[in-house]
């Protein structure tokens, strides 16, 4: 039965369906709201069909052929030949695979949105009024008109005027996907989240990698710890990483790839891989016609309760430049209609986002890091507790990584934490609750952890941090 809209409840129309958008339309919708959402791509957006879902499915993958490959440690023995461990890695069926669950994922988020009487307009879309959609669909064009407009239009892999994609031999990580077999040689090009997380799978996937990285160290800007034993970990796993080494062309060359350095040195391959950043999707969608202020990025500029320079029209996601996490968008989407509906809402807070690098070992941190305490600005306590103490990691053969929490000084309130291991996507939520909460060091040292498990760590480090009174 088709039902009739009710134009006297508040209506929302949302441009893109990424984690932002159809977060905000999911509550949106279930605060009562009359609820419109464009996408043209697919609901889900670049998060779960072309980058997040995708990439760390490939990842699973990637982890398992780590562990049987490490089998032998824990007295498994799979197939040995007198040329070692046989494995093969079929990348067509893992692509295929990882493929079928970002659709899945986008279905389901699809029907979600529809149970709850949200509008899906399947189509390009641009602002041609401050709250006014332009959808274009396969049926013509459809003007939206809203008393609130949330713009959640995400963002693209940047391109290097010297590194032009072909998607076979030189690609962005959307590309990826498409590839049949196994690199026999990936160069990949940028050190950070990304170009370290494809390193890591490719290279666990069986695949010779290179890195090439313009800063001294992978992971810039991230945990130095986490990030130099990341790099160890490497070595031993055969990725050749080239530090303070500026990729300044990617050429063709027939079968393979050319990454030209800064000092003209050539390093030769079958693929490459860029990863320099992205671009936010926010050119020629009528955004500074109807007075919505970008940075010089092109990001639009939001304030934190998610509004932009023009009234009742908010923005969420990768285009704002806040913080590229579908985790962030999805929370500036949930702000941003709580602060238009007037339902309670607070602004929202960087210091408390938890996030993790899906290597392998996997790096997850949460507030205060360490260098804020080496620089003086935050004063604080630090524990570091490497895993190799810990009876589950020596169960399960994990000699690599560890925990640490930052307490701040003074009055042992958790303030920050990072864990690099097996799991730590899943070991940090614990301690973002910690840091969101206030909670203090000996709250989380009297909260039982299973024996043996790697969150036993987490309670030792707390400990650890136990000031005598």
């Amino acid at each position: 039965m088709t039902m009739n809209p009710d134009f006297s409840v508040p209506h929302i129309a949302i441009l893109g369906g990424g984690p932002g958008g159809y977060e905000a339309a999911s509550v949106a919708a279930s605060l009562g709201a009359r609820v419109t959402i464009v996408e043209r791509s697919g609901l889900g957006g670049s998060a779960v069909l072309t980058d997040v879902v995708p990439s760390k499915t490939l990842i699973a993958s990637s982890d398992l052929m780590t562990r049987v490959e490490e089998a032998a440690a824990l007295g498994i023995h799979l197939g040995h030949t007198d040329g070692g461990l046989i494995k093969h890695a079929d990348l067509r069926s893992i692509n295929e695979r990882l493929l079928g669950l970002a659709r899945q994922q986008s279905q389901d988020i699809r029907a979600g949105l529809e149970q709850l009487g949200v509008r899906i307009v399947d189509g390009m879309g641009r602002l041609a009024a401050p709250h006014t959609i332009e959808a274009t669909t396969g049926s013509g064009a459809e003007l939206i008109d809203a008393d609130a407009v949330i713009l959640a239009v995400g963002a693209h892999p940047r391109e290097l005027p010297t590194a032009r994609y072909d998607g076979e031999r030189i690609l962005n990580w959307t590309q990826l996907y498409e590839l049949d077999e196994i690199p026999e040689h990936l160069i990949v090009v940028g050190s950070g989240v990304t170009g370290a997380e494809f390193a890591s799978a490719y290279n666990g996937l069986g695949a010779k990698v290179t890195l090439v990285s313009s800063r001294d160290r992978v992971l810039p800007g991230s945990d130095e710890d986490g990030a130099e034993l990341l790099e160890k970990v490497f070595a031993r796993r055969g990725v050749n990483v080239l530090s303070r080494s500026r990729a300044a062309a990617v050429e063709r060359t027939g079968d393979g790839v050319a990454v030209v350095l800064g000092d003209g040195t050539k390093v030769t391959g079958s693929h490459c891989l860029v990863c320099v950043g992205s671009i936010p999707n926010t050119e020629g969608i009528g955004l500074e016609e109807a007075g919505i202020a970008l940075s010089e990025s092109g990001h639009i500029k939001v304030d934190g309760v998610s509004r932009t320079t023009a009234i009742n029209v908010y923005a969420a996601g990768d285009c704002t430049g806040v913080l590229a996490l579908a985790s962030v968008a999805a929370m500036q989407g949930r702000i941003a209609v709580a602060h238009f509906l007037g339902d309670r809402v607070m602004p929202l807070n960087l210091n408390h986002v938890a996030s993790n690098i899906f290597t392998s070992p996997e790096i997850a941190s949460v507030g205060v890091a360490e260098a804020d305490v080496a620089s003086g600005k935050v004063a604080g306590d630090i524990v570091t507790l490497r895993l190799k103490s810990n009876a589950r990691a020596k169960m399960r053969n994990t000699t690599d990584g560890f925990v640490k929490i930052i307490a701040r000084k003074g009055t042992g309130t958790v303030i920050g934490a990072v864990v690099m291991g097996s799991n730590a996507s899943e070991l940090i939520f614990g301690l973002a609750i910690a840091v969101e909460q206030s909670l203090h060091v000996d709250d989380v040292a009297a909260t039982y952890a299973v024996y043996p498990s790697l969150s036993g760590s987490i309670s030792e480090a707390a400990r650890r941090l136990h000031v005598h009174m």
